[in-house]
């Protein structure tokens, strides 16, 4: 059997563990699906009719502007799961064991980096479906979906592997918890709930050019036509360019542990 072939193998070993992991624990899928669905609520049903008039309509108005930055948000809080047990795994012997096995050393991550991306996926389904119910209102065509679901995809990926980095660094896992807690923020500092020329003009210039307001203005434009201009092509470099960095800094610090 070849290198590739076996380093497949293992990779989808360590994926099913992963995915057993998050069967056998459901908590944690649990509340990462809760925390976006509450905050969809509370922006909708407390805050939308004001923002939503801010928006020349009202809550129906409101709820289809907010969802991009809800889902985005979904991701960021899904990347502290993914910190906390690559850090659990690292502190708690079992790398140590995998090391003495003749596995790929890259299946490891790889397996944390698959199940974390289905994980936010199905979270990611389940909160637009409940957007639906209450009122959001996409116009996309079935390639605009398509191509949706590939950039929100491509993003998740690249903030795993943000978080998987940030695992492998931390000490304990409580810090890895605390690690990615920056990213939560960032779709409140950008287009995520209310349009950027609202902001003062520091905020508004550091809104405009932080990585997830394209991203959101690109899931935006796709599903309800707004203008999306050169955020598709800026969004997608930001996710490739954290992937990559991301995927670099994991691997070579998961070679020196």
């Amino acid at each position: 059997m070849s290198t590739l072939a076996l380093a497949m193998r293992d990779s989808s070993t360590m994926v099913r563990r992963q995915l057993k992991r998050l069967i056998r624990y459901p908590s944690m899928t649990v509340q990462l699906i809760i925390t976006p669905v509450i905050l969809l609520l509370l922006f909708v049903y407390v805050f939308g009719g004001t923002l939503g008039a801010g928006l020349g309509g009202g809550r129906h108005v409101y709820v289809n502007y907010v969802v991009p930055g809800i889902l985005l948000m979904a991701a960021a809080t899904a990347a502290t799961g993914t910190a906390v047990m690559v850090a659990t795994d690292m502190t708690e012997g079992i790398i140590a064991r995998f090391r003495t096995m003749r596995i790929s050393r890259a299946s490891v991550l790889t397996g944390h980096v698959v199940g974390s991306v289905v994980q936010q996926l199905v979270g990611m389904a389940v909160l637009i479906g409940i957007a639906l119910a209450i009122g959001f209102r996409p116009n996309a065509t079935a390639v605009e979906w398509l191509a949706a679901i590939g950039m929100l995809t491509l993003f998740v990926v690249a903030i795993t592997w943000l978080a998987v980095a940030l695992g492998l660094k931390s000490s304990t896992p409580e810090a890895a918890s605390n690690a990615p807690m920056p990213l939560v923020v960032l779709p409140f500092l950008g287009s995520g709930f209310v349009p950027t020329d609202s902001m003062p003009t520091a905020i508004r210039w550091f809104a405009e050019y932080q990585p997830f307001t394209p991203i959101m203005e690109t899931v935006r434009g796709l599903l309800l036509g707004t203008p999306i201009g050169h955020s598709a092509a800026i969004a997608a470099a930001w996710c490739v360019g954290i992937a990559a960095v991301s995927y670099l800094w994991a691997k070579k610090t998961f070679n020196k542990a």
